[in-house]
């Protein structure tokens, strides 16, 4: 994965690739059941995942305990994640990473694989809200066989300085459009956040996000409507003299926010936590809030580990799910938070001080139930049509 601002993105480039050594317990959980030495010797693990998770130390000491070849393949995307799965992906890849509403697209075209989920001795640390019996999206309705397991969680919210920003007005999507804010407000530059933020306000305000939708289904802000899209294209444009800039990078982003040049943002929370940690240590003078759910709603993700259906029962299968159960485990999920800024969607608490509690959202972890979902907009034609009218305004 490249540095640009997809949640998953670190606050600083340079930590999100430098990862400590295995400890003795990361170690140790590499001795998980699934592998038999003798016959994953030949298998060559082939992952198509978000760069940002790969963890070269534990990956490395994988590779020599098991004799298993691990060969990764970064992407941006979803979709283009999704365009490489669908020509002859399959069997390219075995394990596969995807989030929201795309890895049920993924197995209703056959690009993954059911598995058995409880056989995953690490899935038992699950907070309760990402359990298959709670978190729906990645079984499979008609036969209720489970395709995948969550791996870190996350919303698109607001960051606030908390001495500058009155903490009762960021409650609500409208600060990112208030004119009192001009010059102090930051979005990213990524045109699918926007609309789909933009399309909760909107849809809010002109009372049809609770009304029945024309489509049957409940609302959903990668679907609206093109009254809805016409308004949304409105208030973009409007909000463009009130951004101080669309950031780039999360780097940026959090510059910017330290240095006092912005004092409100629509984030991933990675910067949220990166400045409070600062502040922490000492090294900033200011503490800054994250709303995760402002009140007219919010976006959510929840990336997940999925297996390739060109992956048949046996040591390919053994080897997938060996590496899935390695990944989870508190003490990885532990590692990965700290050294990447992610939150997790297993339970490390008893490892954790309270300001961790705090920025890794650790006891907010129900709220993923309320929040809709990254999807696939339902129309990109207009979707892009809507971004190239507000950029030409």
């Amino acid at each position: 994965m490249t540095d640009s601002i997809e949640r998953r993105s670190s606050p600083v480039r340079a930590t999100r690739r430098r990862f400590l050594e295995v400890s003795a317990a990361s170690a140790a959980l590499l001795a998980t059941p699934y592998l038999r030495q003798a016959e994953a010797a030949t298998i060559q693990m082939r992952a198509l995942m978000w760069g940002s998770y790969l963890m070269p130390d534990v990956i490395a000491e994988y590779e020599k305990t098991y004799d298993v070849s691990f060969s990764p393949t970064f992407f941006d995307g979803n979709s283009e994640a999704y365009n490489k799965l669908r020509v002859g992906g399959t069997r390219d890849f075995d394990l596969v990473q995807a989030d929201g509403f795309w890895p049920s697209l993924y197995y209703r075209e056959g690009l993954i694989r059911a598995f058995d989920y409880a056989a995953i001795r690490n899935t038992a640390h699950y907070y309760p809200a990402f359990q298959p019996s709670n978190f729906r999206l990645l079984v499979d309705a008609p036969t209720g066989a489970t395709f995948g397991v969550p791996y870190c969680w996350g919303g698109y919210g607001i960051t606030y300085n908390m001495s500058r920003v009155d903490p009762e007005k960021v409650q609500s999507l409208e600060i990112l459009f208030a004119p009192e804010m001009a010059g102090q407000l930051l979005t990213s530059a990524r045109f699918e956040e926007n609309i789909a933020v933009t399309g909760i306000l909107v849809s809010a305000e002109m009372g049809t996000q609770t009304a029945p939708r024309p489509d049957g289904k409940p609302f959903n802000p990668y679907v609206l409507t093109d009254e809805e899209l016409a308004e949304v294209e409105r208030r973009l444009i409007a909000q463009k003299s009130l951004l101080l800039t669309r950031y780039p990078d999360n780097q940026t982003l959090a510059s910017l926010l330290q240095a006092g040049a912005a004092t409100t943002a629509a984030e991933f929370s990675q910067s949220y936590r990166k400045l409070n940690q600062m502040n922490a240590a000492g090294e900033i003078p200011d503490k800054f809030g994250h709303v995760l759910r402002p009140k007219e709603g919010a976006l959510g993700w929840i990336d997940t580990w999925l297996i390739s259906s060109g992956v048949q029962d046996g040591p390919r299968l053994d080897a997938a799910m060996g590496f899935i159960d390695m990944m989870i485990s508190p003490e990885l999920m532990a590692k990965l938070a700290r050294e990447a800024g992610s939150c997790s969607t297993i339970d490390w608490r008893a490892d954790a001080t309270d300001l961790e509690k705090e920025l890794f959202l650790m006891d907010r972890s129900d709220d993923i139930a309320s929040m809709h979902q990254f999807d696939q907009p339902s129309s990109p034609e207009k979707w892009e049509r809507v971004w190239s009218n507000m950029q030409a305004a």
